[in-house]
């Protein structure tokens, strides 16, 4: 088997999502670091790649693939039979995974990135943060958090009683809220969301992947 090529920075959320799904599939890649200080995804070679020049892309054989939550539900069907199933075994397990992974990206996502925008990147660049902005964004997770407190009062994980990419596509966003001043409490507040975060951050391949993450 060739080795997969990861062109990504440990910096990034999507690449440590990207390489988190590696490891959880027990897959050898190569991490091939792009350098976004200087912008080399936005120079020619990586646009070769990438034409919107962000990480990660991946190189598998033949193919070329970027958008992280499109590369780790490829490597989870291409490679099923190796590592983690992250997609569950019946064509009923299969729905509900992908029915959370479409929460995560359509209404965890948007509001979880817009709050870390506001609370860190703007800050960061010598802005202020639009508090209006962040107080809106944390009334739309503490919604969704409470379905997900009924849901996961029912099952281990949000797909059912198996880790699938519907918890694995939440990590690095949550890694960042759990760390971040107040925001926490989003999760440690819930019961049953508290024990579904303490489980899928705790779990090796992810400590692996998040490592070097700021």
């Amino acid at each position: 088997m060739a080795m997969i090529k990861v062109h990504g920075h440990p910096f990034s959320t999507a690449t440590a999502l990207v390489l988190c799904c590696l490891e959880e599939k027990q897959l050898q890649y190569e991490l091939v670091l792009v350098d976004l200080s200087s912008g080399a995804q936005k120079k020619p070679q990586y646009l070769a790649l990438n034409p919107f020049g962000v990480v990660p892309t991946i190189q598998d054989g033949d193919l070329t693939l970027f958008e992280s939550r499109a590369i780790i539900k490829y490597l989870a069907k291409k490679y099923q039979a190796q590592g983690t199933d992250l997609l569950g075994n019946t064509l009923s397990e299969q729905a509900l995974v992908d029915q959370w992974c479409e929460v995560e990206a359509q209404s965890f996502f948007p509001p979880a990135w817009n709050i870390l925008v506001q609370t860190a990147k703007v800050p960061m660049q010598g802005g202020i943060t639009d508090e209006a902005i962040v107080k809106k964004d944390m009334e739309k997770l503490e919604k969704l958090l409470d379905i997900y407190e009924e849901r996961l009062s029912k099952c281990k994980y949000l797909a059912g009683d198996f880790f699938s990419l519907a918890d694995l596509q939440h990590l690095p966003c949550a890694e960042y809220l759990v760390k971040s001043g107040g925001k926490g409490d989003l999760f440690f507040s819930r019961k049953h969301v508290n024990a579904w975060w303490e489980d899928i951050s705790s779990r090796p391949t992810w400590k692996k992947a998040a490592e070097k993450l700021p």
